[in-house]
């Protein structure tokens, strides 16, 4: 269960805008209009302090709609909210677009989804195991299935 506390009395509860969704849409809590100029970034409060369950977080995503029409996205894409953290929820919009955007109260800025976060133990050790992988870095994934099945017939003749 999320706890949500409402910090303005302009802040609205965010909420899920279809059955299947795996975000909540949360809404902007401002006392005036925010203007963000084009190559800009704004922080936008949503007047909402949240409860998450221990072993869970919440990631802060974009909404396609401000992408798609206006190049609006989360700058920290995905921001993630710590379960212990109780402080305003706010999102970093940046304008990658060519004119002005204007932030209304009220208006959906981004999307919430809790997922799950485990914290794991950590072991420092001398010698990892291997992978068909190994240490190939950016972009080494392009190769795709085939390439690597080629690879590994060629290693067992």
């Amino acid at each position: 269960m999320l706890q949500i506390k409402k910090l303005r009395d302009n802040a609205q509860i965010p909420q899920y805008m279809s059955e299947g969704a795996a975000g909540m849409d949360l809404y902007a809590a401002l006392d005036a209009p925010v203007v963000i100029s084009p190559g800009r970034h704004a922080l936008i409060g949503t007047g909402l302090a949240l409860a998450i369950p221990l072993g869970f977080e919440a990631q802060v995503r974009p909404r396609s709609g401000l992408a798609a029409k206006h190049a609006v996205t989360v700058l920290n894409s995905p921001g993630t909210i710590d379960c212990d953290y109780r402080g305003e929820v706010k999102v970093i919009l940046i304008n990658h677009g060519d004119t002005e955007f204007v932030v209304q109260s009220g208006e959906r800025i981004a999307q919430l989804v809790i997922a799950a976060a485990p914290q794991v133990g950590i072991a420092v050790v001398t010698v990892l195991d291997d992978t068909a992988r190994g240490s190939d870095g950016f972009g080494s994934t392009g190769a795709g299935i085939g390439a690597i099945q080629k690879q590994t017939s060629q290693n067992h003749s």
